[in-house]
């Protein structure tokens, strides 16, 4: 995808993963997904989205840049995000290297973290899907305060295949979008779903048309404008009545990291053959491997 109306900005970066836009007449920030050499969560990756949040926070404060909306897309065709680096989550595993999962469990939960609490700043985030978002590209998508999702796109919590769980935000963002009992069904369904489904499920908040994705957020983002004073402050009544702490979900990614220490040789080679899918870029073949 491509932000065709905005101009990219030489204040962040530099980034090797991260492509970014500034639209100042909406007040938008864009920040697009490219890892390498697949397209999930590689170090890299999430170092560059810490920095660029940081970067965004430091630029409003000082008044450098007048940001009201941030964007999170990805610029990989039909692929938002496949999630975890499991070929790292396999090394680790193999040299029972409890520190170094927890470390990339404490990345990632920096980063969705500071999504999720909008930057502690009167902003609104916005997910834009346009592909296919499994494990850790899923709970990304679900971090933000809105999720677009484009008909046809599949999302799925793909963990359960190799015996372990989803344990960077998905049980906690989905029991307070849901409850607990769907939250799990999803979790424990070991496929993809549809951004229909999800849609009339609730999770996916609004659904565009098939390349029109772009098109919907600039709209989202006039309508909101309009009322932006008091949406913000219903979103603040929420955050408060139902809130997401980083304490929380440090302590999941606590219980994903022994879980995953737990994991078989034959767990392993099931993950090993999903690393193989991410490679291929064919994030369907990640769920029917075991089919």
């Amino acid at each position: 995808m491509s932000v065709a109306i905005s101009q990219q900005v030489d204040y962040f970066g530099p980034f090797e993963q991260l492509s970014v836009h500034y639209d100042a007449k909406s007040e938008c920030i864009w920040y697009e997904m490219h890892a390498s050499p697949r397209p999930c969560f590689t170090t890299t990756l999430l170092a560059e989205i810490a920095l660029f949040q940081e970067q965004v926070s430091q630029a409003i404060r000082r008044k450098e840049l007048k940001i009201s909306y941030i964007v999170l897309a990805s610029s990989v065709p039909d692929v938002f995000n496949l999630g975890g680096d499991l070929n790292l989550f396999r090394q680790h595993i193999e040299q029972r290297d409890r520190q170094g999962l927890l470390v990339y469990a404490k990345a990632c939960i920096d980063v969705l973290y500071f999504n999720a609490a909008h930057l502690h700043l009167p902003l609104t985030t916005i997910s834009l899907v346009q592909g296919s978002a499994l494990g850790g590209g899923f709970e990304a998508a679900m971090s933000s305060s809105v999720l677009i999702a484009e008909k046809g796109c599949e999302l799925g919590l793909p963990e359960i295949l190799f015996n372990l769980f989803p344990g960077m935000g998905a049980y906690s963002m989905l029991s307070r979008k849901l409850d607990f009992n769907r939250a799990e069904a999803l979790m424990t369904a070991g496929k993809l779903f549809s951004a229909e489904e999800l849609y009339e499920l609730g999770v996916v908040d609004i659904l565009a048309d098939v390349g029109e994705g772009i098109n919907v957020v600039q709209n989202y983002i006039r309508k909101h404008s309009r009322a932006k004073n008091g949406l913000h402050a219903i979103r603040q009544v929420r955050d408060y009545l139902n809130p997401l702490t980083y304490e929380e979900l440090m302590d999941v990614a606590e219980i994903w990291v022994d879980a995953a220490l737990n994991l078989t040789q034959r767990d392993l080679r099931m993950m090993s053959k999903l690393v193989g899918a991410q490679n291929r870029l064919k994030p369907s073949a990640a769920v029917n491997v075991v089919n």
